[in-house]
């Protein structure tokens, strides 16, 4: 194969550019797909092994939104006071598996199909659940492994 002649005279052809916002973000988008995926599919995973029946309090979305909330807890001490994790960690698995794994669309689905079935006073008393014990259960997690992780730490 032989290379055509480049004439030093001519202009250079025009680079490719990407719009602004995407560019550098091609693995950051992947990372957060993938775990994404991930998530999504535990949270499923889930919802078979333990499934609601139509008009009854959606334990399975409570139990996993707490459970999620918790590990971010965990998690975002971790990342930021212990470990020095690559540049692709948080949004893998804190955007993409975590936010994939808890489900708060669901979460409001599941408060409109209560109050469609007459349940208001559980919707009400479900919306004020979820919010509270997710919010105590990603406070406690962080705490306790700020503290966990503190003991350890030599002085």
């Amino acid at each position: 194969m032989t290379e055509e002649p480049v004439d030093p005279d001519a202009a250079p052809a025009p680079a490719v550019r990407r719009p602004a916002i995407l560019r550098g973000q091609g693995p950051v988008l992947a990372a957060v797909a993938a775990g994404g995926a991930i998530g999504a599919c535990a949270r499923y995973g889930a919802a078979l092994v333990w499934p609601t029946a139509p008009g009854a309090f959606p334990w399975t979305t409570l139990v996993v939104n707490v459970i999620g909330c918790a590990v971010i807890g965990v998690f975002m001490v971790l990342i930021t006071d212990v470990w020095a994790a690559h540049h692709l960690v948080r949004p893998f698995f804190g955007t993409g598996v975590l936010g994939g794994f808890t489900t708060f669309s669901t979460y409001a689905v599941d408060i409109r199909q209560l109050t469609d079935a007459g349940a208001a006073r559980t919707a009400l008393g479900y919306l004020a659940l979820t919010a509270v014990t997710a919010l105590a259960a990603v406070w406690t997690a962080a705490h306790l492994t700020r503290r966990a992780v503190e003991r350890r730490t030599p002085r």
